[in-house]
């Protein structure tokens, strides 16, 4: 079976370097790569963050960028007042809601026609550790290319909150 033998971040290209073999019997219910398949993932990215020690399984790699064509990748900074309880993990849709900055009412051009707050639909593609000291998160979200502009000014504005869409999409 093929192991991972040292920390891969998501989105990052798999290297032999990255991986390593092992004699174990499993459970055919137990989905991992053979070793006999290491070099069919080796140059195929991290779909999730991998750990040293771990089996690889197929659904961890990926052969397409987790930034798609006609997308843009945002960064978004959020305090520790700000982060989910729910773990961020790639692959979850968000919703990013401009918000009026603290302490100001929202103006006419922060809500939609029917008075709700504006919004863009975005994908968590990774999200950091909580900065020492800070707790800070960075969440790099793809949006359509349409909305990275947007969502950007949000954010330096500070007027944005990340909102995570059910797990069905409703």
């Amino acid at each position: 079976m093929v192991t991972v033998v040292r920390e891969v971040q998501v989105g990052q290209v798999l290297t032999e370097q990255d991986l390593g073999e092992a004699s174990v019997a499993l459970d055919p219910a137990v989905k991992a790569v053979r070793a006999d398949d290491l070099k069919s993932v080796v140059g195929k990215r991290a779909a999730v963050e991998l750990k040293p020690g771990s089996l690889l399984s197929p659904s961890q790699v990926t052969k397409d960028s987790l930034v798609k064509s006609g997308e843009q990748l945002v960064p978004i900074g959020l305090k520790p007042e700000q982060v989910p309880a729910t773990d961020l993990v790639p692959g979850q849709t968000v919703q990013l809601v401009q918000v009026p900055a603290q302490g100001a009412a929202a103006a006419a051009d922060e809500t939609a026609d029917d008075g709700a707050p504006k919004t863009i639909a975005g994908r968590v593609v990774k999200a950091s550790t909580a900065a020492p000291g800070t707790g800070v998160v960075v969440v790099d979200v793809a949006t359509a290319a349409k909305d990275g502009p947007t969502a950007a000014a949000w954010v330096s504005a500070g007027a944005v909150r990340l909102v995570l869409d059910a797990p069905d999409g409703r």
